[in-house]
Formats: C-alpha cells, sequence, structure tokens
C-alpha cells in the first residue's frame, strides 16, 4: 500500500501598515507548519502616500515570485476613530491585494481579534505575546527587529490553523453553491 504523499503550501502573511507592513511566509507540510521567512517593508522614509503604496506593491510582487505562494492572508483593518488612518491602511491593504490577485492568488482576510484569539488562545493578547508564542510555535530564536513582522507571521499561521479546522466541515466555491446547498438556511 502506497502512502499519501502530504500536500505542501505555501502562506503568505501581511500585517499591512503605511509605515511598516509586516510579513511572514510559512510552509505547510501535512499537519507541521515551518517557517520560511518574516520581515518588514518600511516606508517611514517615504513622504508620498503614492510612493508607500507603490513599494507596498512592488515589494509584496517580489515575494510573491520568490517564494510562490498558494494564497495569502491579511489581517483586515480594525475600525478606528481617526478616519484618515483607516483609510490609508484600507488603501495599504487593498495594493497587496492586487499583487496578490495580480498572481490569481487566493487572498483571505482575517480581524486583529481572530488572529490572536488563533495563535495565543485569546484575543486580547498583546504583540509580545504573539511573538513569543510564535517563537515556541516555529522553534524560532531570533527576535524580529519589528513586532510588525511577527504581526504578519501570525496572519499566516492563523490561516493555517483556520484552513484545518475548515476542512472537517464542508467548504463552498462561492456564496451560490452554499446557497443551493444550505436553502433552508438563507431566507
Amino acid at each position: 500500500m502506497q502512502m499519501e504523499k502530504a500536500k505542501e503550501r505555501i502562506i503568505l502573511g501581511i500585517d499591512p501598515g503605511t509605515v511598516v507592513l509586516g510579513y511572514g511566509i510559512i510552509k505547510e507540510l501535512g499537519s507541521k507548519i515551518t517557517l520560511e521567512t518574516l520581515g518588514v517593508i518600511k516606508m517611514n522614509h517615504l513622504d508620498d502616500h503614492g510612493l508607500k503604496l507603490q513599494r507596498i506593491f512592488k515589494k509584496t510582487t517580489a515575494l510573491i515570485e520568490q517564494y510562490k505562494p498558494d494564497c495569502v492572508a491579511l489581517e483586515a483593518p480594525f475600525y478606528g476613530k481617526n478616519i484618515q488612518v483607516m483609510l490609508k491602511l484600507g488603501r495599504a491593504q487593498g495594493v497587496a491585494m492586487a499583487a496578490a490577485l495580480n498572481f490569481d492568488i487566493p487572498i483571505f482576510e482575517y480581524s486583529p481579534r481572530k488572529i490572536k484569539q488563533s495563535v495565543t488562545g485569546h484575543g486580547n493578547a498583546s504583540k509580545e505575546q504573539v511573538a513569543a508564542m510564535l517563537q515556541t510555535l516555529l522553534g524560532f530564536k531570533e527576535a524580529p527587529e519589528f513586532l510588525d513582522a511577527t504581526d504578519g507571521l501570525a496572519v499566516a499561521v492563523c490561516h493555517s490553523f483556520q484552513q484545518k479546522t475548515a476542512t472537517k466541515g464542508k467548504s463552498y466555491s462561492g456564496w451560490e453553491a452554499f446557497v443551493k446547498d444550505n436553502e433552508k438556511r438563507v431566507r
């Protein structure tokens, strides 16, 4: 009897920002996840918002070309009081999404609370607690230069965990497929 080969999947996680964007890339092989890389894209030296967006697009594209992820997971901008900050974060997220979509890579979004809950077990965890849990989980020693890097990595790990629990249930190719299969639940 032949063993079925474990499916390999590369996940790029992104924590969008307009000053610092954090990213992490993991490899899934069966139930095991390993760290490929993590880091930040710095934009504090750029004054023009358009140039920041261009840098996000180009650097995200370069990561995609280098690591060839199967999917991209992003942290969704959380609700904030400052509309201008929210708009800029939304643009940063949109540009990172566009880079992935340009390669026909599926994208997924998670709330900050969902990411923290998934990685640490509680949704109010600090950035430091998330980083410490990721170091334990993935076995890396070096403390990243910025917590934004581990935030990006946390998004990738969250997506991996969500997909593992989701595969136990049923998945749908889109809203129409869900509605067709769940007519009694949708009114």
